[in-house]
């Protein structure tokens, strides 16, 4: 049994080293508003993360905590917490001038000091050490990048994968953990299920997860920004799934606790899809509202006219008088020249097939599609992904599908060994030069 004086002392001086080091921190350089801003994101990576540590401690006999009372997944609170703090804002904003790689060296031994003070709240295993060092390149460098990229602008691809990877940790792992914990209500571990309930269940679950990935791809390529307020898009974004529903990702959260729920059978997690539903109606849409007004005035008030909130569009919307994007089929392709001709049979709203022969730089050599926004263009199975979402719902969830990161690589190269492999396509003029 743990002497009531010692225990006591660890959780308390946990809370008070942190306040600490926060308050000296505050004291000696004032950090600006972006910074704590950026600070707090390495926090919501953290979250997950530590969390998943501990599960993993437990597993493997790294360590475990000998306490009582306060717990979440066998670990005090105020220790978790403290633990996020001291990995995430701390580093994020006292060693903003410092190498990465000398923060991981401060971070690990500060840790081979507290963790064995911490005795007897946590008990160390004999390859603790193990445990620590995947924790570091689990939570602390990810943390610390994410932070730092974020802070400076720099590469957007890896920060938007960062940010998707902390949310949908929070979304999947932390918030059940807590509603279930703090609800003293029990769950049925997915595992257990046939492997038949588990693949449909997956299938149920994609759906809603489909339109949360593919809004966070639409704000990377065509917003140039993220979806954290302080990181946001750069030019409104009106395209992709954008074009057919207001709030994807607010739609793709509720969904997904609202179906965890009944996964895990646990009707307190269902319940907190409400108060996600709630908060997104409430607080955060009207500030994002004004925000949006403010930034973009009468081009925000025409796509919410023409776009509803939560109720997605069978048709996509296009803004009126605005240029159509355009796809550059080629006509003297066979294979290709029947993609052209079946997208100008179904309607599509917003773009316009044209020669691929009659491009301006003569050198296409796949299906090619250029937004009429002047952001990147797509090739291949990206370009006819970002067609089908011209047409209706139904293709454009396909549309969506392809066009993420793994899968759209996976089907080019199905494509190109089932034929559609790269073709040079001589321009109009070249061809006349040619039969002089």
């Amino acid at each position: 049994m743990i002497p009531e004086a010692s225990y006591l002392l660890v959780r308390t001086a946990s809370v008070y080293i942190t306040t600490t080091l926060t308050a000296a921190l505050w004291l000696w350089q004032r950090p600006p508003r972006r910074e704590i801003a950026t600070a707090m994101l390495a926090c919501l990576w953290n979250l997950p993360a530590i969390l998943l540590l501990q599960v993993a401690a437990a597993q493997f006999g790294w360590w475990h905590f000998d306490a009582r009372g306060g717990l979440l997944l066998g670990i005090p609170v105020e220790l978790y917490l403290s633990w996020v703090w001291l990995w995430s804002f701390v580093p994020a904003v006292a060693g903003v001038s410092l190498p990465v790689y000398t923060l991981m060296g401060i971070a690990l031994g500060a840790d081979l000091i507290l963790m064995p003070a911490a005795a007897p709240v946590i008990r160390l295993g004999p390859n603790w050490l193990l445990g620590e060092c995947i924790g570091l390149f689990v939570g602390f460098l990810p943390s610390l990048l994410l932070a730092r990229w974020t802070e400076l602008d720099l590469h957007l691809p890896w920060r938007v994968a960062l940010q998707v990877v902390a949310f949908a940790g929070l979304l999947f792992f932390v918030l059940p953990a807590v509603v279930i914990q703090g609800s003293g209500t029990t769950w049925v571990n997915p595992a257990t299920r046939p492997v038949w309930q588990l693949s449909v269940l997956v299938q149920v679950l994609a759906l809603p997860a489909l339109f949360g990935l593919t809004a966070v791809q639409e704000f990377r390529d065509r917003g140039h920004g993220t979806p954290v307020p302080f990181d946001p898009p750069l030019q409104l974004v009106t395209t992709g799934v954008y074009s057919y529903l207001r709030n994807p990702m607010q739609l793709c959260a509720v969904l997904l606790l609202l179906f965890m729920g009944f996964v895990l059978q646990n009707a307190w997690v269902s319940a907190s899809a409400i108060m996600a539903h709630l908060y997104s109606m409430g607080l955060a849409g009207w500030d994002e509202d004004e925000d949006l007004k403010l930034r973009f005035g009468n081009e925000w008030i025409a796509y919410q006219h023409g776009v509803r909130l939560w109720l997605p569009r069978w048709r996509p919307w296009h803004p009126s008088g605005h240029p159509a994007a355009r796809l550059f089929v080629s006509e003297r392709c066979d294979m290709c020249h029947e993609v052209g001709a079946w997208f100008a049979r179904r309607g599509v709203k917003g773009l316009s097939i044209v020669p691929a022969e009659t491009h301006p730089s003569g050198a296409l050599t796949r299906i090619t599609y250029e937004p009429a926004c002047g952001a990147r263009i797509a090739v291949g199975v990206e370009a006819v992904a970002r067609a089908l979402e011209h047409l209706h719902l139904g293709w454009a969830l396909l549309g969506f599908l392809l066009r993420l990161p793994l899968l759209r690589h996976m089907s080019q190269l199905l494509v190109d060994a089932s034929g559609g492999e790269p073709r040079k396509i001589p321009s109009v003029r070249k061809g006349v030069n040619d039969s002089d």
